[in-house]
């Protein structure tokens, strides 16, 4: 006999609560949510932000963060506790998760959802990311969404829809990093289109681009309104001028063509730093010492400086940019979640009595468990990619449809996050670890959908006075 509806939707809700329970593990053994410095910076700069729109009360300055997750989060912090912002990470990536899941397994949803949640939170920096107060974990979560609304679009419900489409856009306007790998997604998209049998996928594909932009003119119109300047990101710092002066292009270029560059660098040709963040953070650095008309000055001049020394080194800066794409993508190790000076110092200011709790928690010791699971991860992603290549070729002549499309969507997208970071900003390896989870996400999702195949090959082979029935798998062209 069938499940009756709401016992069964209960018991999905419980599987999704308690799949975002687990995810929090990092979080509850630390005994506090993770923080970054950044992370002071999306909670300071709510209240401001909220204030200039809803009260119509404008500030000088409201920092250099995503302004809208930082207005996201506000409601579930109030400048009290981060431990509800961990909560709403938590379920965001446990639904993701489990239509995910639900769109390749169909049956026994729960059960193997729930062994993949588990795993995935043991052995991956999935749970770690979920626990930081940080957009990270919203790129993923946006990935997998683009998946489900264009290729598991007939596993949604209409609402399941609409609230996909709410975090997707919420995840686009959370991150510079987002909104331009979801723009990469949407344009290869696109281009599949040219074959006859993406065409179906049309209307969904036009939403994603939909998406995309309400959250880039959403950002646009809150800078106009902020800052009195209509663009992407009024006050990021020029990450590519640190990067080009990082790896040594940028410094050659000035040396030679100064001062007939007629650069405001110029001014600093003969104490050039040798690394992008001794540009950007260091104490005394260029930027972090110059005034708003000087910072002004570098952002204008960006753009014009990078493509002169690209024009003037083009073969050095193409192999500096290799090496460090390189570089960045063997690099995912959990390592940012020491003890910060500057951090400790500062939260209290930030979340009044914040340095409480904090005190009490293994990151202000420096005493988290990095080295050891970074170690941990590194062999569960190298197995796991071996699995999802040597796979492939199997969910090919199966007719995998969801779970090749899955597959075509995450492994360029982790390979282009890798570059993007590395060509865009200093090498850290945060930047692929927020997203280098979504790799043994993808082998899980395959050895769980081979599992019932391999039974029902096993019944057939034995069987010998009964037809054997087609293989029940979802993950068929025909879905």
């Amino acid at each position: 006999m069938n499940q009756s509806p709401a016992p069964r939707r209960l018991q999905h809700a419980l599987a999704i609560l308690a799949g975002a329970i687990t995810l929090c593990w990092p979080a509850f053994y630390n005994r506090y949510p993770l923080l970054f410095p950044d992370s002071l910076g999306y909670i300071e700069a709510g209240p401001p932000v909220a204030r200039a729109i809803f009260l119509h009360q404008l500030s000088a300055g409201y920092g250099m963060r995503s302004l809208i997750y930082a207005l996201g989060i506000l409601p579930f912090h109030w400048l009290v506790t981060p431990w509800p912002v961990v909560a709403l990470h938590a379920l965001i990536t446990a639904w993701i998760l489990w239509l995910v899941v639900r769109s390749v397994l169909p049956r026994n949803t729960a059960t193997y959802f729930l062994a993949i949640i588990i795993i995935l939170s043991a052995l991956t920096s999935a749970s770690w990311y979920v626990s930081l107060i940080m957009p990270d974990i919203l790129g993923p979560a946006l990935y997998l969404a683009i998946y489900l609304l264009v290729f598991a679009r007939n596993t949604l419900s209409k609402t399941e829809r609409i609230v996909l489409a709410i975090i997707a856009c919420w995840a686009v306007a959370s991150h510079a990093t987002h909104l331009m790998l979801g723009g990469l997604i949407c344009a290869a998209l696109i281009i599949l289109l040219a074959r006859k049998s993406f065409r179906r996928h049309l209307r969904a594909i036009a939403e994603i681009a939909a998406i995309l932009i309400v959250a880039a003119l959403a950002q646009i119109a809150l800078n106009a309104y902020l800052y009195g300047q209509p663009v992407l990101d009024a006050r990021r710092p020029p990450y590519l001028t640190a990067r080009v002066i990082g790896d040594g292009t940028g410094r050659d270029y000035l040396k030679t063509h100064c001062p007939q560059a007629n650069l405001v660098l110029c001014d600093s040709v003969d104490h050039l730093p040798t690394n992008d963040d001794e540009f950007l953070w260091a104490e005394g650095s260029i930027w972090s010492t110059a005034d708003e008309e000087k910072q002004q000055q570098l952002r204008r001049e960006e753009i014009p400086f990078v493509l002169a020394t690209i024009r003037a080194y083009p073969r050095a800066q193409l192999a500096k940019s290799l090496g460090n794409s390189w570089q960045q993508l063997t690099n995912f190790d959990i390592d940012d979640f020491d003890s910060n000076a500057w951090m400790d110092a500062a939260l209290p200011n930030v979340i009044p009595g914040a340095n409480i709790p904090y005190a009490r928690s293994l990151q202000s010791r420096s005493a988290l468990p990095e080295n050891s699971f970074s170690t941990i991860q590194f062999w569960i992603v190298i197995a796991s990619l071996l699995f999802v290549l040597i796979s492939l070729p199997i969910l090919w002549r199966h007719r995998s449809c969801k779970l090749f499309a899955l597959s075509l969507l995450i492994l360029p997208t982790v390979l282009a996050n890798g570059v993007l970071t590395a060509v865009l900003s200093d090498l850290d390896g945060r930047y692929q670890a927020r997203v280098i989870w979504l790799i043994p996400l993808l082998a899980l999702l395959m050895l769980a959908d081979h599992i019932p195949q391999r039974k029902i090959q096993t019944w057939s082979s034995s069987s010998t006075t009964t037809t054997p029935s087609p293989t029940t798998s979802s993950s068929t062209w025909a879905n």
